[in-house]
């Protein structure tokens, strides 16, 4: 077995409470989207059920916006 202690990851929205999950922030997006365009799980990001929720809906506005790609080249 392993001797390394596992550290939480805590939610980086609830942690900084001004930042907010917009669609029009592309950039911010790609963060939570991995190399295949898909959006990442909650246990590689490290956000809470709540704002996983909110980031989900955000990357699709934005897909469907064309703000981010549905598939990275």
């Amino acid at each position: 077995m392993n001797d390394q202690k596992v550290r939480k990851k805590t939610c980086a929205f609830c942690a900084d409470k001004n930042r907010i999950i917009d669609y029009k922030q592309s950039d911010m997006m790609l963060r939570y989207v991995n190399e295949f365009g898909r959006i990442r799980p909650r246990r590689q990001t490290g956000v809470c059920a709540k704002h996983q929720r909110e980031l989900a809906q955000a990357i699709k506005r934005a897909r469907h916006l064309a703000l981010v790609s549905f598939t990275q080249e």
